[in-house]
This record gives structure tokens, sequence and C-alpha cells, in this order.
């Protein structure tokens, strides 16, 4: 299960950068607090559907680009 949080975590940084958004400005926008955005993208928690959906709404993807 921890591979699967790492994965998720590298695909959403990734995306974030290449859509030119700092970790604070997708947590303002996600309104998610900038530390849980960290603790996300380097797969140190498993975040809900809900909240997976809400960051990829924010960057403007399919849930899919962000699933392993």
């Amino acid at each position: 299960m921890k591979d699967l949080a790492k994965a998720f975590g590298i695909n959403l940084r990734l995306k974030r950068r290449n859509k030119g958004v700092s970790q604070d400005q997708l947590a303002l926008l996600a309104n998610i607090d900038r530390s849980y955005i960290g603790r996300i993208e380097r797969g140190e928690v498993n975040i809900t559907l809900e909240k997976a959906y809400q960051l990829a709404n924010v960057l403007e993807c399919d849930i899919r680009d962000l699933l392993p």
C-alpha cells in the first residue's frame, strides 16, 4: 500500500510542476494544508478519493493521470 501512496505522490508532484503550480498555490486552490500536500507528494499519507479528485480538478487533469 505504501508503494501506491508513493507512486501517487510522484505523479502529483510531476503534474503540479508541469502546470507550474507551487505546493502553496495547490494547497490554497484545493483548500488543503500545504504541509499535507508535501506529505502526499512524499507518499507519507493515504488520501481519500475525495481529496484525489479535488487535486485533479485543481490541476485540470483526469484522475487517471494521478493514479499509479
